[in-house]
């Protein structure tokens, strides 16, 4: 199975500087040619989507519109009354692929910051601005904290288990399943961490590009760090009962694999004791 974790194109609120995570922010007209432009680049490397999940924001709902609409012209959007049932066979019929709409892949909810501008460091201090202002007023009324680290871990959690492990773990006899997650980046940075949580220890290697492009070491739970439209790409082969990956980062302006922070972490090898670690088994962090 190959599976892309695919940030929304440039919005309004990205470019006035706001926190805008459960904030619907709209695109630009140039996040919505961003989001062409890697429709485009995925229909020329012959990329074909089978399943295109999106978070229920119009940003990458919007983004995920417009992979689908180069693949095909035609395709039935589906709303948030769609079961996991109904993605396990999204080509059936004449509708074409489906975009799945699931407040689970929404960004990390900034609370009372929501709409606001950026806080700047205050001088000579190492605290954030943001966490200097929640400090102050964390205890005003109406004060509404943001989403907490864990509560998007379960949220990653129960998509994994809900829509994306049974797809992983089921049997096709079609084409491999090439599936499209279109979130933000917050999000899918805690997300690929849930992912590699659920992986054996060891598994995952890397591909030539990246490791071209990065002699040293790179801190594989950092391997997001999302521009616009710069997604993370995953090849899964099954080897036994483990789960084997293939790693590539990659944005909209490159058909080249990138690490944007230029860290990772060890060479990883599969050995035949990973090959029959299960599936729930939790990843274990190199040295």
């Amino acid at each position: 199975m190959k599976l892309f974790f695919i940030r929304h194109g440039e919005t309004v609120d990205n470019v006035a500087g706001v926190y805008a995570g459960i904030r619907d922010s709209a695109l630009t007209s140039h996040g919505f040619q961003q989001a062409q432009r890697l429709g485009q680049h995925f229909n020329t490397t012959s990329v074909t989507f089978t399943h295109i999940f999106s978070s229920h924001l119009q940003r990458a709902f919007k983004t995920g519109e417009a992979i689908r609409a180069v693949q095909t012209d035609i395709g039935t959007l589906v709303d948030l009354e769609d079961t996991a049932a109904d993605a396990e066979n999204p080509l059936a019929g004449e509708e074409g692929v489906r975009i799945i709409q699931l407040p689970l892949l929404a960004e990390q909810d900034f609370g009372y910051y929501e709409g606001k501008p950026f806080y700047a460091r205050v001088k000579g201090s190492n605290t954030s601005g943001k966490d200097a202002h929640h400090e102050e007023h964390k205890n005003d009324p109406g004060f509404v904290d943001v989403e907490s680290k864990e509560s998007m871990a379960k949220r990653s959690d129960i998509f994994l288990d809900e829509h994306l492990l049974p797809l992983i773990q089921k049997p096709t006899q079609d084409p491999e399943h090439v599936v499209a997650i279109v979130s933000h980046g917050i999000f899918l940075g805690n997300h690929w961490r849930c992912l590699l949580r659920r992986l054996p220890p060891r598994s995952v290697q890397y591909t030539p590009e990246v490791r071209a492009r990065n002699p040293g070491r790179i801190v594989l739970e950092h391997l997001g760090g999302w521009s616009n439209t710069g997604y993370l790409e995953l090849d899964i082969k099954q080897s036994r009962n483990a789960l084997v990956p293939e790693v590539a980062l990659a944005d909209s302006n490159s058909n080249a694999a990138r690490s944007p922070d230029g860290q990772i972490a060890g060479e990883p090898v599969v050995t035949e004791e990973d090959a029959s670690v299960p599936l729930e088994r939790p990843f274990e962090h190199e040295p």
